[in-house]
């Protein structure tokens, strides 16, 4: 991951590094020096290079103090011995950054390049989105009915949107919403996340966002004793729930995945492995077997960022993300079963029957 970038004689001088303890340093794209793995350096780390500048030569220095829980980076960069940068980095610091990308090279005239930019022109006039939605909502009309269709995918949206703000709230770039039939809707990026911290809140909000209709749905059942409302308030919360539940793809995988990874032990991936199986047993034994082959591959997902996490790019949870996330997260799922519960109580059988699938 990208932990500083400053201007280094008119040009950026940008450091890398992981939690396996690799650090590279670039200038001006160039990698001008480089420290190989380390589990015992302390973190204390100096980095030297020397430039050229005509005929003369300059001795630069790059030094730093990390400390990766909580995150912040000391640095002082000299040249010859003479301070010309220095300040420090928090966890504040990594999110707001944009992700260095590498220029991408010129591209000749080809059938591919045109197929590329044609797809892209579609994009740019919206109309995938137009087709997803449209099929959509023919997908959930033939389902069920045209109504409900379209309650149904006021709440998806209204879920996904809860996504969107969140990636804005972090200041990154979107690409709005799709809805894509039988499996839901996506919120989509231009860009990265950089910690694990973006990857909780982005990942509950949609959730967050579902409770928070689910209640107003409640409330205007209550005013005005449509059962209209109270179907769709309960649906929607187990939607929300469903979608909570700790097993990849679903946000509630992505929360588990980020708590349990920045513990850097190896209770995360018995957690997350643990959790993930038992979706796909249960998946199974309900016949949804496209959702246990997804499930099958986000475990296989956990497995491998696992073996790899010292040296993901995204910044880990410190103790008190740990607890915050967790609370957060048991909180959101008791709110989403109090509704479940409340309308379960009225007796009404077909209101009843998001928690008779729950007991189940």
């Amino acid at each position: 991951m990208e932990l500083l970038s400053i201007d280094f004689l008119g040009k950026p001088l940008r450091l890398e590094g992981s939690m396996a303890g690799w650090q590279q340093l670039f200038w001006n794209n160039q990698l001008v020096s480089q420290l190989d793995a380390d589990s015992e350096r302390g973190a204390e780390t100096q980095h030297q290079f020397t430039l050229m500048n005509g005929e003369q030569a300059l001795e630069c220095k790059l030094e730093t103090k990390l400390e990766w829980q909580p995150f912040i980076l000391d640095y002082q960069a000299s040249i010859n011995g003479e301070i010309i940068a220095q300040g420090n980095r928090d966890t504040k610091d990594i999110e707001q950054q944009v992700p260095h990308t590498p220029p991408t090279p010129e591209r000749r005239f080809s059938l591919i390049g045109l197929l590329s930019l044609g797809m892209k022109a579609l994009k740019s006039a919206k109309l995938i989105k137009v087709v997803l939605a449209s099929a959509s909502l023919a997908a959930y009309s033939w389902l069920f009915s045209f109504q409900f269709a379209l309650a149904l995918i006021a709440c998806l949206v209204f879920h996904e949107y809860g996504h969107v703000k969140a990636m804005k709230y972090f200041g990154m770039k979107t690409k709005g919403i799709y809805l894509v039939p039988f499996l839901g809707g996506l919120a989509l990026s231009d860009e990265k996340i950089n910690t694990r911290w973006q990857d909780v809140v982005i990942s509950i909000m949609g959730p967050m966002f579902g409770l928070v209709l689910s209640l107003v749905l409640l409330v205007i059942y209550l005013i005005t004793g449509e059962m209209f409302f109270a179907g769709l308030a309960v649906f929607n919360a187990f939607l929300n729930l469903f979608n909570l539940l700790p097993i990849l793809p679903l946000d509630g995988g992505h929360v588990l995945k980020s708590i349990s990874f920045s513990m850097n032990s190896i209770a995360g991936i018995i957690l997350c492995t643990a959790a993930a199986a038992g979706g796909v047993v249960l998946s199974y034994s309900l016949g949804l077997t496209l959702f246990g082959f997804l499930l099958i591959m986000g475990m296989l997902e956990i497995v491998f960022e696992w073996r790899g996490r010292h040296h993901s790019h995204l910044l880990p949870l410190d103790r008190y993300g740990q607890i915050v996330s967790a609370v957060w997260y048991v909180g959101l799922v008791a709110g989403l079963i109090g509704i479940i519960w409340f309308f379960a109580s009225t007796g009404d059988q077909l209101l009843q029957l998001p928690l008779l699938i729950l007991g189940t």
